[in-house]
């Protein structure tokens, strides 16, 4: 039995880059995260890309009744992931999820590890203070004792601020921030 290495590359969509929610911080992760993706993927880890979902009737929702900005609509440019990133992903399976975390991740990730006696979940990706952190607080209730780390230099927050701050919160919740 051997180690299982799966990366998740969360958001990385137009609208969180330099669309309706985009952040010069955002814009600046991007090589970092290619070369993560490369890099992981040379090693023969497993990639995994999640896509913020949304249909045209998001300003009804929940969300978009607290966060009133129409963003990843499915289908629209802003949905889309970044070319450059998705030319990275070539064969990597894409997720859709309607919220900020993916209930469908742990199952996902079950099938992928069958076999393996170790289990090590690397995330990245946008925004850290949202998605990142409910992706990663959701994977640690459901693999306890699976290395779960967090790429700071791959992640970016709503603000610099909460972007530091989820990385407290997660690394009080033992995920490894490196």
């Amino acid at each position: 039995m051997s180690e299982k290495k799966i990366l998740i590359v969360v958001d990385m969509q137009n609208d969180f880059i330099d669309g309706a929610l985009g952040t010069k911080e955002a814009q600046a992760i991007v090589p970092a995260v290619i070369a993560r993706i490369r890099e992981f993927r040379a090693e023969g880890g497993t990639v995994i890309a999640t896509l913020d979902t949304h249909g045209e009737d998001y300003m009804s929702t929940p969300e978009g009744k607290k966060l009133p900005v129409p963003h990843c609509i499915k289908g629209t440019q802003g949905w889309q992931l970044r070319p450059e990133i998705m030319a990275e992903l070539e064969g990597c399976q894409l997720v859709e999820k309607p919220t900020f975390g993916s209930v469908r991740l742990p199952g996902i990730i079950e099938e992928l590890a069958q076999g393996t006696n170790a289990l090590s979940i690397e995330l990245l990706g946008l925004c850290t203070d949202i998605c990142v952190v409910s992706n990663t607080l959701l994977l640690k209730a459901h693999y306890p004792d699976a290395a779960i780390s967090v790429r700071r230099a791959c992640c970016a927050g709503v603000t610099p601020q909460t972007h530091e701050a989820a990385l407290a919160t997660m690394g009080c919740c033992q995920i490894d921030i490196v």
